[in-house]
């Protein structure tokens, strides 16, 4: 493929997706202030004018920094292919070791902590911000400090063994290297699913056991009437960081673990948490998280074949400038451009989420309790300062869940009713 080519693909293909992130944000604004002085109908036994307005703000000073976090990401790209800065990376690494595998290495570790560093301010901003200002951040800056360099040291224990081998096996595998990689991923991702629970996750936060006991039991008779197993319900001190409230399934076969954020059950009566529960087990039910999983790992094999085709082509480095060519530098290429291609592709991944949100809702109904479930979720939309109104378009290319109006509705009708 000719360099002029690739150059005009992804020059329109960013210009496309940037000009589109733009036009969405703005939508979004636009239908969040047009609602701002009203609560929607419906809602305006459960949810007050002030706090619907705090959830309007908080959404429009978030759009706010999106735009800005926008036009920041155009600029990295740019900086990164036709500024120099991989042809800059690349020549560093070359100091590095005499080794083309080390130095394949060397070129990506420093390219994720170029990264990692020029994204810094923009997350400083969000936390110690836009957060702090509506109240969410909890973080101090130790906390915050702390957080980046257990990442760092983590990222560097696991990652440069798995990026030797990777680089390695694109080195030795031929033709099909593509395959052995995406074996060596899949092999890699499900380890660390295996693992996140009771290694990772607790360097990050404490994990304790849930200790009421009446709760403790309402929630075992729901994991015996749906016949699923797992090591434990945990409580994470989520408020250590944030005020927002959150609760998630983690793990694979006997390290599956169900965890609630303290800022969630505080808010929350054991009803509300059941259903909150059940809706979380409707995803396990009706294999939502198998079957993503397949198409991720899927979409990943897909990927590789690609970058197989043009790890081969002059034209793709020069096209987006990179004078030199490498395993490591095909790899590194590819998956920094990838998102501006795969954007306007988005709203088919948010459709696939959204139907099984509503149908875990419903199972949630079932095992359940509809009515419950509709007052956790105003209470999570609440305590979250989650705007009641969007955009239609904006949802569809971002929201993996369905609107509070479109979701309320959908469990009133499976037996809900307030």
């Amino acid at each position: 493929m000719a360099a002029t080519t690739v150059q005009q693909l992804f020059l329109f293909f960013l210009a496309l997706t940037t000009t589109l992130r733009l036009y969405l944000s703005f939508r979004q604004s636009r239908a969040v202030l047009k609602h701002r002085s009203q609560v929607p109908a419906g809602f305006a036994g459960a949810v007050s004018l002030e706090e619907h307005q705090k959830a309007a703000d908080y959404t429009l000073a978030g759009q706010r920094l999106a735009r800005w976090q926008i036009w920041y990401d155009t600029l990295l790209i740019l900086l990164f292919t036709y500024g120099g800065g991989l042809n800059a990376l690349a020549a560093l690494s070359l100091h590095v070791s005499t080794s083309p595998l080390t130095q394949g290495v060397a070129l990506m570790a420093l390219f994720l902590l170029a990264n990692m560093l020029l994204e810094l301010p923009m997350t400083v901003w969000r936390t110690f911000g836009l957060e702090a200002r509506f109240g969410f951040n909890r973080t101090t800056w130790p906390v915050f400090l702390a957080d980046r360099a257990k990442g760092l040291l983590l990222g560097g224990l696991i990652g440069i063994p798995f990026l030797y081998a990777v680089i390695y096996l694109m080195g030795i595998g031929g033709a099909l290297w593509w395959l052995w990689v995406w074996l060596l991923w899949l092999g890699f991702s499900l380890l660390l699913m295996w693992a996140f629970p009771k290694w990772i996750a607790p360097l990050f936060n404490r994990f304790e056991p849930l200790a009421d006991e009446a709760l403790r039991r309402r929630i075992e008779d729901l994991l015996a009437r749906t016949g699923f197993k797992s090591e434990g319900v945990f409580v994470a001190d989520g408020s250590k960081r944030s005020g927002h409230a959150n609760a998630y399934f983690t793990g694979l076969g006997e390290h599956k673990r169900i965890v609630f954020f303290d800022t969630l059950l505080k808010d929350m009566q054991p009803q509300e948490v059941e259903a909150v529960l059940a809706h979380e087990l409707g995803h396990f039910k009706h294999k939502h998280i198998v079957t993503q999983m397949a198409v991720s790992f899927a979409l990943g094999l897909l990927v590789l074949a690609v970058l197989g085709f043009f790890i081969r082509e002059p034209g793709f480095y020069l096209g987006l400038g990179v004078n030199s060519a490498s395993h490591a530098m095909a790899l590194l290429l590819f998956f920094l451009v990838l998102p501006v291609f795969t954007f306007p592709f988005s709203p088919l991944s948010g459709w696939m989420s959204r139907r099984n949100e509503f149908e875990a809702d419903r199972f949630a109904a079932a095992e359940a309790s509809a009515d419950d479930l509709i007052s956790a979720l105003v209470k999570l939309y609440r305590s979250n300062a989650r705007s009641l109104v969007g955009d239609s378009w904006y949802s569809r290319f971002y929201d993996s869940h369905p609107g509070a109006r479109e979701r309320i509705a959908a469990l009133q009708r499976a037996g809900g009713g307030r």
